[in-house]
Parts: structure tokens; C-alpha cells; sequence
């Protein structure tokens, strides 16, 4: 398996002004020596450990436990986690690059900035820390974090996601009462030429997806109230974007592992899944966006295959049979979008009761995301697959699903798991691939569905998605206030 390494960080020339600027660089941000130790070089690290992981082994880990992925023939690298399986070594270098290496350095430039009372930078850099601390517990439903990252305790006690959360969203307010709109950031990658204000309007839609993670176990209705009425969201996608480069080390993180051709490997693996093209692809409707999500097949078609099963043995149904996501050098590493804020605030809204409000940004998500990639035929989409209000969690959990597929496949995960659409249906992945008989029919899933993979993780069971990773290796097997595995079956807290 090509082995990604983040952004090469080659020939220095000074301090960087634009995002490819600093894609060149000799220099380790995350061990600077102490007369170059400033924020403008160390919060672009960070930013960058984050986009390594979470655009990379993680798009790649919830695309096939969301079923938007399934494995190609004949490769093995991926076919764990197509049968819905994680291990402790396998999640390892994920939680050590966010958990030593970018929380580390926000450490830092939090320190640095609260002693230069640059507010700007203390905004930026604690959502960026919230945005990590939100993605670990989603991964890993329990992480130290009230004696995190202090030199002086080997041993970190593992809090609970909801103290976390509440942690994080209490660490945003404090650094929103602090900041202004005019104030100056430090060197960054997502808003490289803004003030404070876009990264206010970053911080609100960070708040306003842990607010409704918990709403379903927490009393936050009044603080979802006062954020949604002060309506200050983003109007663009918060991403990692125009900072990439056609060249090794330095292109977007899940194109330069899966299809990039310049590390010298042309192996296929992830593939689309017939979940995802199955539902997008019916016989009376072709959604558009599935042009913009899916290459065709080496025939012109849209063609998905079967979590669990890597085709090893067929003669049949070779890499070039199948559809592959859409990737590009350039592509966005997307950590919230606007079609995502849509889908929170419809939800929000039929909470409340407030159907009329929730079917408009219903509505307004599913067309921002046919505008993110400049597809037409929204309006129709909405007709074909309206809001239900006695439904409603099924209509935003199947239409954000199919949203994510072509900009986040780790969200996609969590989403299922939290709102418990697409459920699993009654066809199983034997019976539309037969690995005996080497027969494929796809004609028997039933669009709207999850199915139970060919061969599944016999550790958690059929009819069920990975509802967490276990302990990474890397922290657990060092620390003696590791927690006892609960199961690949136990779900985050916001999911009970």
C-alpha cells in the first residue's frame, strides 16, 4: 500500500505568504527550534496533520463503513474495513498524528497567543483544537482531555465524549467573547486572506454540529436557540482547498493515496459501493450529482460492488468493471460544508415542530449541494425525494448520506450512526454478489438501504455498522488509565 506522507515540507525560502508557499519548506514545524518557534509556522503544521488524517485515512475509513466505498479486485489493503472491521494498530498513526502532533501544536499557538492577547489567533487555533477533540471522540468515543497534553501526567485519564464535548464547546465561547471581527490570524491554510470574522462563522457551525450530536442526550435547546437566531454560519465550504500541488508529497491527501500514480503504484482499491450508486441510480431516476461523485466504468457505466469481498477469485469482475469516486490533485479536504449546516438547522427545526423551516433547509441543502459542484437538476430532486415531516429523520439522514458521498465520507459515518438512516434492509452483500458462483446481481438491493457485508466482522455482528474504533495502540498501551473496551457494538454517546 502507497504510504502517505504529509506535505514534504521542502527547500525554505522564508516565511510563507500563500498556501503553495508554504508547501515549501526544509524545515519540521512540528520540532522548530526555539528562535523560529511562532504561530505563523506552527498553526499551518497543524492544519496540515489534521488535513493528512482526516482527508486521507479517515475520508477512507467512513466511506466504507457508510457504504459509499467498497474494495476492488484483488487488493487486500482496505478489505477489513470493508467487512466493517478496526484494530488498535490500525488506528494508531491516525490518533498520534492529531493527538501528539496537531493538538500538540495548537498547544502552543494558544499559549503564544493568549500571552500576546491576539485574539484572532486564539479563536482560530481553539476551534481547530475543538474540531480535532470532536473528531476523536467520534472516533473513539472516550479520549483524555481534561489532563491531556500536560508533560507532567504520563498517564491521562480517558473522559467521556459528553464531557469532551462540553469541554470544547465552552473553550469556543470563551475564545468568541474575547474576538472581534477585524482581528488579524496568524498564518493559516483555511482562510488564508481573512480576518477573525470567517473564522467566528467557522466556530458557530462547529458549535452548532456538537449542539445537535447532543441534543438527543443533553439539554441544549437554549444554547441552539441563541446560536441559530444569531444566524452568523458560513455561506462557503470551510476546506483545505488551492493549497495543493501535481507533485509528490504535496496533493491532496486521499488523491495521493488512492490515485496518484506518482509514487510509482497504479494498485486500485477503494471503488463505489452499489449502496450509494444503487440509491443515486434507479430506474425512473438518475440523481445528477452521480456524474460529479463517480467515474464510469471502463463500459460508460455507473457499477458499484460488495462490502466484504475483494473479488479475489473472479474472472468476471475485474478493477475496470467498477465505477471509483472522483478524485483530483487539487480536491478540497472539506471539514463542514454548507450543505451539512443546511441539514442541521432543517433537523433543528423539526425538533421544534417547525416543519415549514425545516422542509426550507431541507431544501437549501440538498441544492447547495448540487451547487458545489455545479450541477443542475435540484429543484427535480427535491420533488422526487421530498421532506417528510412524519419522517423527517429518515428524509435529512438518506438525503445527507447521499450528500456526503461527494465531500465527506467520514461525517457520512457519523450521521448514520447518529440518526440511524440508510437502515439495513433485508438483502444481505451474499445475496448480490455470490462468491462461489462468482455471480453479481445487483438488481436485488433495495435503494435507500445498508446491507450486511459478504464477510463481516464477526466481533460485531450482522445488520450492524462499526459504531466505534478501539483504543488506539499508541495511547492505550502506554497509559495505565486506558478504559476497557466496551465493543465495536457500543456506541458514542451521542448515538445511544
Amino acid at each position: 500500500m502507497k504510504k502517505y506522507v504529509l506535505i514534504s515540507f521542502i527547500a525554505l525560502g522564508g516565511l510563507f505568504i500563500s498556501c503553495k508557499d508554504y508547501l515549501d519548506i526544509n524545515y519540521d514545524p512540528n520540532s522548530p527550534n526555539e528562535s523560529n518557534l511562532t504561530s505563523d509556522l506552527i498553526f499551518p503544521a497543524a492544519e496540515m496533520n489534521l488535513a493528512a488524517s482526516y482527508g486521507d485515512f479517515l475520508r477512507i475509513v467512513g466511506g466504507y463503513y457508510s457504504q459509499h466505498f467498497a474494495h476492488s479486485f484483488g487488493t487486500s489493503n482496505y478489505l477489513d474495513y470493508s467487512q466493517f472491521s478496526m484494530s488498535a494498530s490500525r488506528c494508531s498513526g491516525t490518533y498520534t498524528q492529531l493527538y501528539q502532533k496537531a493538538l500538540n501544536s495548537i498547544k502552543t499557538v494558544l499559549t503564544k497567543a493568549q500571552d500576546e492577547e491576539d485574539w484572532g489567533t486564539y479563536l482560530a487555533a481553539t476551534t481547530l483544537r475543538a474540531f480535532i477533540f470532536q473528531t476523536l471522540v467520534d472516533c473513539f468515543g472516550e479520549v483524555p482531555y481534561t489532563e491531556a497534553l500536560n508533560v507532567n501526567i504520563a498517564s491521562p485519564k480517558y473522559d467521556d465524549g459528553k464531557t469532551v464535548y462540553e469541554g470544547v464547546l465552552a473553550e469556543i465561547d470563551e475564545a468568541l467573547a474575547k474576538v472581534k471581527d477585524d482581528d488579524l490570524i496568524c498564518s493559516n491554510f483555511l482562510f488564508p486572506d481573512a480576518r477573525a470574522s470567517e473564522w467566528i462563522k467557522f466556530a458557530n457551525a462547529l458549535k452548532l454540529k456538537l449542539l445537535m450530536r447532543m441534543s438527543s442526550v443533553a439539554n441544549v435547546q437554549s444554547q441552539l436557540d441563541a446560536l441559530v437566531a444569531e444566524n452568523n454560519f458560513p455561506t462557503e465550504d470551510v476546506s483545505f482547498a488551492g493549497c495543493w500541488v501535481d507533485e509528490s508529497g504535496k496533493m491532496s491527501p486521499f488523491y495521493a493515496e488512492e490515485f496518484s500514480t506518482k509514487w510509482g503504484s497504479t494498485q486500485v482499491n477503494v471503488i463505489a459501493n452499489i449502496a450509494i450508486v444503487g440509491t443515486m441510480q434507479t430506474e425512473d431516476y438518475v440523481d445528477p450529482r452521480l456524474e460529479a461523485f463517480y467515474e464510469k466504468n471502463a463500459s460508460g457505466n455507473y457499477v458499484g460492488g460488495v462490502s466484504g469481498t475483494n473479488f479475489g477469485a473472479s474472472g468476471t469482475y475485474k478493477a475496470s468493471y467498477w465505477c471509483r469516486p472522483k478524485a483530483s490533485f487539487d480536491m478540497p479536504v472539506n471539514l463542514i460544508t454548507v450543505p451539512e449546516i443546511e441539514f442541521f438547522l432543517a433537523e433543528y427545526y423539526a425538533n421544534k415542530g417547525s416543519h415549514d423551516a425545516a422542509a426550507e433547509h431541507y431544501a437549501a441543502a440538498i441544492t447547495a449541494s448540487f451547487d458545489e459542484f455545479g450541477v443542475a437538476g435540484a429543484a427535480d430532486n427535491i420533488k422526487k425525494n421530498p421532506y417528510n415531516k412524519d419522517k423527517y429523520k429518515e428524509s435529512i439522514g438518506l438525503a445527507k448520506w447521499i450528500a456526503l458521498a461527494g465531500t465527506n465520507d467520514f461525517e457520512a459515518w457519523c450521521e448514520v450512526r447518529r440518526l440511524n438512516y440508510p437502515t439495513f434492509g433485508n438483502v444481505k452483500g451474499s445475496d448480490i454478489y455470490n462468491v462461489v458462483n462468482d455471480k453479481y446481481t445487483p438488481e436485488v438491493y433495495v435503494p435507500g438501504t445498508l446491507y450486511t457485508p459478504i464477510d463481516y466482522f464477526g466481533l460485531l455482528g450482522a445488520n450492524k455498522v462499526l459504531e466505534r474504533f478501539p483504543y488506539a495502540e499508541s495511547s492505550a498501551a502506554r497509559n495505565s488509565n486506558a478504559l476497557e473496551f466496551p465493543g465495536y457494538d457500543a456506541p458514542v454517546f451521542w448515538s445511544k
